[in-house]
């Protein structure tokens, strides 16, 4: 079992920068992929970014590619998001997930609570 708590959201400006960090419970935290998503008001929820167990492999969606890093560091069971040149479009709760192997679905093991990205511009 993989528990998952997300930090680091809040309102940012436009232009600005965020780092979200998912903190992750369990002993099995190396043996998943691990992947963040965010949901919009009024939208569905969609893939952000992914990166495989060794941190060897990410994909991220087009509309963050070039402004979001992902990582992980298997010593301290965490995944981090690193957002810069946020837009207002960016706004959403954010979700940290886990896998065994990372995929685009929304078919995630395990989910974080959320944390809240606001843009303002």
């Amino acid at each position: 079992q993989v528990q998952l708590i997300e930090s680091g959201g809040g309102l940012v400006q436009a232009g600005g920068s965020l780092r979200l960090s998912c903190a992750a419970s369990g002993r099995t935290f190396s043996r998943n992929a691990g992947g963040w998503f965010r949901q919009a008001p009024g939208k569905e929820r969609e893939f952000v970014a992914s990166i495989s167990r060794s941190g060897a492999t990410t994909y991220y969606a087009d509309s963050v590619k070039g402004r979001f890093t992902i990582s992980r560091d298997n010593a301290k069971n965490t995944v981090n998001l690193q957002m810069d040149s946020l837009k207002a479009e960016d706004t959403a709760v954010y979700y940290c997930a886990m896998r065994p192997v990372a995929t685009l679905s929304h078919e995630w093991d395990y989910w974080g609570q959320g944390t809240q990205v606001t843009v303002s511009s």
